[in-house]
């Protein structure tokens, strides 16, 4: 089918099994963390705050991370970076095991993940070039890794909810540690050749610079960048309110938790199918602008609704647009920009997503301790609806300017 036509890469197919397999544990853990740390402060602002330490690498060192990939081998790292995560598991299971569990313990252990996370991150997108022959399927590539990505998060919490609820969080920790395994041994089993790219040898600081300047000399990159900055700020972060959320406006417990997860983790994966879809030539920019407003409209029903079903459907609403937004932006961005500079691109794109979201989950658990969950939504809702329409009026000014520039000539 033309939809899995990238799967017929070996080196590709063995990236997908084991991430896979891998990205379930992930979520097992993440949704395990979330319920730990709101269970030992019974706060949103807590989850917020380890969400905060967890992510923020990615916002403090991708810039820089991006000059350090350009110049290395990008197989290597990634190989390294899952030795890395799958000793951060193992540390994670010992500490519950031995019952020393603390908001402080979690934090240290998440600031770790997050500094080895943000190389591998980095590593993996600029990698998936090099693991599709034809740079055609490159778009499709990008999708179906994002279709595992939410496939995995919306059978994982599921999972993980019933772990949780039966054998506790160390059930979940000890999986995700096993589950790098597979990921390891298809790992060895890839033959992948990198094109070698001619990247001068500087420092660290102006591998950032330049970076900064070929974004500055491409607003097309650019914009979408400060599009995706300002969802993260003010609109994403509304999955670190999912626990709160279940517990506070629906009197749930972690299974309901683990419900809502699986229903983001559905519309994304939905999302992500259609991306796969997506034929040459279509104009990513405009559905960026689209996924953004459905986005907003998405989260003022959520904040809207009183009957859990409903809640569900719209949780995978705000998900299916997400995804089809990010992962907008992140297919024009890998097929738009320049080789020599891709990996630096993309770390703006790392640092716009999961740098700035830490930030917003800071933000956004401190406003809904200040007026409550209900409004908080309301107000994430109304600032999606914002950045759509503030998206819309750029795109049609440039436009003006270009048939103004094209009919003076």
């Amino acid at each position: 089918m033309q939809i899995f036509r990238s799967l017929s890469y070996p080196n590709y197919r063995l990236h997908v099994i084991g991430q896979a397999i891998s990205l379930l544990g992930t979520w097992m853990q993440r949704i395990a963390i979330s319920w730990l740390v709101y269970q030992l402060t019974n706060s949103v602002f807590w989850l917020g705050f380890v969400s905060f330490i967890s992510l923020s690498p990615s916002l403090f060192l991708s810039p820089f991370i991006g000059a350090f990939v350009d110049r290395h081998k990008k197989f290597r790292l990634v190989f390294k970076t899952q030795i890395g995560l799958m000793i951060q598991a193992g540390a994670l299971a010992l500490l519950v095991f031995f019952r020393l569990e603390s908001v402080l313990y979690l934090s240290i252990l998440g600031f770790m993940q997050g500094v080895i996370n943000a190389f591998d991150v980095l590593g993996r997108q600029a990698l998936l070039v090099s693991l599709v022959d034809d740079k055609r399927d490159l778009p499709n590539a990008i999708a179906l890794n994002s279709s595992i990505f939410n496939a995995a998060r919306m059978v994982g919490p599921a999972i993980g909810g019933i772990l949780l609820s039966t054998y506790g969080e160390l059930a979940c920790f000890t999986l995700n540690f096993v589950s790098f395994i597979p990921v390891i041994i298809c790992l060895m089993l890839m033959n992948v050749e990198e094109k070698l790219v001619v990247v001068p040898n500087q420092s660290a600081f102006q591998g950032l610079v330049e970076g900064f300047d070929y974004l500055r000399r491409s607003p097309h990159i650019a914009s979408l960048i400060v599009v995706l900055m300002c969802s993260s700020l003010m609109v994403i972060p509304y999955t670190s309110l999912l626990p709160a959320v279940a517990r506070e406006l629906f009197s749930g417990d972690e299974r309901t938790f683990s419900w809502f997860e699986s229903a983001a983790g559905l519309g994304a994966m939905i999302g992500a199918v259609n991306m796969a879809r997506l034929k040459a030539g279509e104009n990513l920019r405009y559905r960026v602008m689209f996924s953004a407003f459905f986005m907003g409209f998405a989260l003022l029903l959520l904040a809207f609704s009183h009957f859990l079903p409903s809640a569900l459907v719209f949780t995978g609403l705000v998900s299916f647009s997400m995804m089809m937004q990010n992962s907008s932006i992140n297919t024009y961005i890998q097929t738009h920009a320049m080789p020599v500079y891709r990996a630096r691109a993309m770390s703006y794109y790392v640092m716009a997503f999961q740098g700035i979201f830490p930030l917003g989950s800071l933000l956004t658990g401190a406003i809904a301790e200040w007026v409550g969950i209900k409004t908080t939504l309301y107000i994430m809702g109304a600032c999606g609806i914002l950045i759509a329409l503030g998206f819309y009026l750029y795109l049609r000014l440039r436009l003006q300017r270009k048939l103004f520039r094209v009919s003076f000539r």
